[in-house]
């Protein structure tokens, strides 16, 4: 139940990124990407050093997981904003977040010959992915009438590979934790290896962040909250919580995300939102529900 709950809190975190980015639009969607996980991935690895250090032959022997867990994670935010962009915020989230939890099945499934698409999960993942898609009923961006450069349909697919890469490293995580690797550490090579990725970029792209003390602020709670304090939970949860479980839990993300957008940016929910927020929550319920006939064996690492 704590994993559960740690995941919980970690999607909380991660569904006031909307908000605050919006605190500074003069900042492009590459540029918060690039600092939010970039350094923030750097302050997560920092964090972990002492797990990664006692883990280091453990993780050495899995390089491979853990350089496409860091791919995962540089590649999710580029293209998690750049989808926000092409197809609209609603339109690119919905996609994002309804491909995660298939995603995460099926590589659980295929590649670790793990979990099954049973009565229980499947009714969570229709209520999580109904909710989501009400919740932005109210918002049909115009590049869906006026598509004559094919952005809005290229937003869609690239929105649908920022859920496969979220799952990916979702996935990752998981398998290097089962494989004797502290959480802590997992996540911290992972979000390591993406931060040399992207770090270099704000050698291009940081100078926004750098014209007031607003900016430094955003930047300061974007690089410590979500990032690097979401991520540890995250990375705890994972520890007692299946990868596909993880990613539809995370469906609070948007309920907090169009909470905070209602009460603090002044955007307004219809009648489908708020429709699908308690399906949200229905979701949540079903999930975090304990199921007495699994018996989950629990590690401390």
């Amino acid at each position: 139940m704590y994993g559960v709950f740690a995941i919980l809190l970690a999607s909380v975190f991660w569904g006031t990124t909307g908000t605050m980015a919006a605190q500074v639009p003069d900042v492009t969607s590459y540029a918060l990407g690039a600092l939010s996980t970039g350094l923030g991935g750097t302050l997560l690895s920092l964090t972990a050093y002492k797990s990664i250090r006692q883990d280091w032959k453990t993780l050495c022997v899995n390089y491979r997981l853990c350089l496409l867990g860091g791919l995962c994670v540089a590649f999710y935010p580029m293209a998690f904003y750049t989808s926000m962009r092409f197809s609209g915020v609603a339109i690119g989230t919905v996609i994002c977040i309804a491909t995660s939890p298939f995603a995460a099945a099926i590589l659980e499934r295929v590649l670790s010959k793990q979990g099954h698409f049973g009565r229980r999960w499947i009714g969570s993942l229709c209520c999580g992915v109904i909710g989501v898609i009400l919740m932005s009923w109210q918002d049909t961006p115009k590049a869906m009438v006026d598509d004559a450069n094919g952005l809005f349909a290229l937003g869609i697919f690239i929105a649908a590979l920022s859920g496969f890469a979220y799952a990916g490293y979702t996935w990752v995580a998981k398998q290097l934790i089962e494989r004797g690797v502290k959480s802590a550490s997992a996540m911290g090579c992972q979000f390591g290896v993406s931060a040399v990725l992207l770090v270099p970029s704000l050698w291009w792209t940081g100078h926004a962040w750098l014209s007031d003390s607003h900016h430094l602020w955003v930047a300061s709670y974007m690089i410590v909250i979500p990032i690097c304090t979401g991520y540890l939970l995250f990375g705890y949860g994972l520890k007692t919580v299946a990868a596909s479980q993880a990613t539809l839990l995370s469906l609070l993300e948007p309920l907090i995300a169009t909470l905070l957008a209602v009460t603090i940016v002044g955007e307004k929910l219809n009648l489908f939102g708020w429709i699908g927020m308690v399906a949200i929550m229905i979701c949540l319920l079903i999930q975090s529900w304990p199921n007495r006939n699994v018996k989950v064996e629990y590690n401390p690492v």
